[in-house]
């Protein structure tokens, strides 16, 4: 799963001509992480819904940001103590004996509600950075 945003190489290119290379992913790379934590408190509202012991809220983790098929990207994964990592994709699927369990597709869901926060906190952070 992923969000398509249009038009963002020729505000990078445009960005790296002003402001230089180093600076430009900079500002990048902190608009990743506004949009990332935007993201996150979606999801988490959306796993509360189903929420037990509260394990998966708090293993919720944001990477770095780092270069992915030459693309500047942010990881949201789960690591923690209680290795909800393993079972969040049971979660979100369903299995063949509960095909429907009560969190599925929460992480969807979070990826469609946040999708104009998400726009709104990049635009937010280019603007504040130049």
């Amino acid at each position: 799963m992923s969000v398509k945003i249009h038009g963002v190489k020729a505000v990078m290119a445009e960005l790296e001509k002003r402001l230089g290379k180093a600076k430009a992913q900079q500002l990048s790379d902190k608009a990743l992480k506004q949009g990332a934590q935007v993201f996150i408190k979606e999801l988490k509202s959306q796993f509360h819904s189903f929420k037990d012991t509260g394990a998966s809220i708090e293993e919720m983790t944001i990477s770095e940001p780092m270069w992915v098929a030459g693309v500047r990207t942010i990881n949201i994964h789960w690591r923690g103590p209680k290795d909800r990592y393993r079972i969040i994709h049971l979660n979100e699927f369903g299995t063949v004996q509960n095909p429907s369990p009560r969190g599925k597709g929460a992480i969807a869901r979070a990826m469609r509600n946040a999708e104009s926060a998400y726009r709104s906190a990049i635009k937010k952070a280019i603007r504040e950075g130049l």
